[in-house]
């Protein structure tokens, strides 16, 4: 894939059936769970939260230099600053973007994510409105 993605329709073209399952899945969940003033774009190939800043990017395995090799990664922009008292997500090398990686739809642990949203969407709130 050596073009950028601009669209969900792409993405989606673009994807097999398991990862855009589990896409779908997540995004539905970030976009009830976030709330108004949050907005989606595709950046970097993928779908992108983000309020005041970023909150999170989902990024399924097909779409080249997400460092993940199977599944879809559901990663917290500012997740170094969440507490994620449940330990749900894990550290990578970046010591920013911490992450859950999901092979199977029925992996996906919805009150953990939304939990972590809400979390993500708190500190959202207490940056500087651009």
């Amino acid at each position: 894939m050596g073009y950028k993605i601009t669209s969900l329709p792409e993405l989606y073209d673009l994807l097999p059936e398991e990862e855009r399952i589990i896409v779908d899945i997540l995004r539905q969940i970030v976009k009830e769970t976030l709330p108004a003033y949050c907005r989606e774009k595709i950046s970097y190939s993928v779908p992108f939260f983000y309020g005041h800043k970023g909150i999170c990017i989902i990024w399924p395995s097909t779409v080249p230099r997400g460092g993940i090799k199977k599944g879809v990664l559901i990663g917290f922009w500012y997740g170094c600053k969440l507490e994620d008292v449940d330990n749900y997500l894990k550290h990578g090398s970046n010591k920013q973007i911490f992450y859950k990686i999901y092979t199977t739809p029925e992996e996906i642990d919805e009150k953990a994510i939304r939990k972590l949203l809400k979390e993500a969407v708190a500190l959202d709130k207490q940056w500087p409105v651009r």
